[in-house]
């Protein structure tokens, strides 16, 4: 079988030589078995961009019936400061997520929708929501469509509220000056994951895909 990932910088793969930052879907192979992931998720890309740029099409020249397509987007979709990459969640992020959909199914391969995960943001000793209506509009989305979803951004945020404010920092990239030569200055990133968040939130979609009876 294979798995298909759609998604943005938090799906996607990242050379270990370069950088600490690891996508989810980078390691969701690790947790399976008898699956190959196809990562098409790419750093900076919006549902609209994603397809503007024709990242779907490998899906319509390789997938097999019985493949799978996951369906990540939310964290360049609602950024309003960048009108090349936004979609309002109730207007062409919903479009585009049934554009995935209906391209999925063309070809026999099975469409799943994942909410995004969840950012680090703390504030006054509580984790705060993020996203917005997104996640809600994939829900919707999933059932109309009927589709299954993934809610990784609740997952995701059990999992980051539970480790608490300082704990939370090793799964994103959170690094002190001199701790990694690549990063001098260090770096305060509540959005992109290092090797440990992957891992995590990796595990926690491949759980829910055994769950479903799609994968080993």
């Amino acid at each position: 079988m294979q798995i298909f990932i759609c998604g943005d910088s938090t799906a996607a793969s990242y050379n270990p030589a370069e950088t600490l930052m690891v996508g989810w879907g980078q390691l969701l192979e690790d947790f399976l078995q008898e699956c190959s992931i196809v990562n098409l998720a790419m750093a900076g890309r919006s549902t609209k961009t994603f397809l503007q740029e024709g990242r779907l099409f490998p899906v319509g020249e390789q997938a097999r019936p019985g493949d799978l397509v996951l369906i990540q987007f939310a964290h360049n979709d609602e950024n309003e400061k960048k009108p090349e990459r936004y979609c309002d969640a109730h207007g062409a992020f919903r479009e585009n997520l049934q554009v995935f959909i209906r391209y999925s199914r063309e070809y026999g391969a099975m469409p799943i929708l994942l909410t995004p995960i969840c950012m680090r943001v703390w504030q006054d000793g509580r984790l705060q929501p993020t996203h917005g209506k997104y996640p809600a509009v994939m829900r919707q989305v999933a059932e109309e469509a009927g589709v299954s979803l993934i809610d990784l951004y609740t997952e995701s945020y059990r999992i980051v509220e539970s480790l608490g404010e300082e704990g939370s920092k090793e799964l994103f990239m959170q690094l002190l000056p001199g701790q990694d030569e690549r990063y001098p200055e260090g770096l305060q990133d509540n959005a992109h994951t290092r090797r440990a968040g992957a891992e995590r939130f990796a595990a926690a979609a491949a759980r829910e895909l055994k769950a479903m009876g799609l994968v080993r």
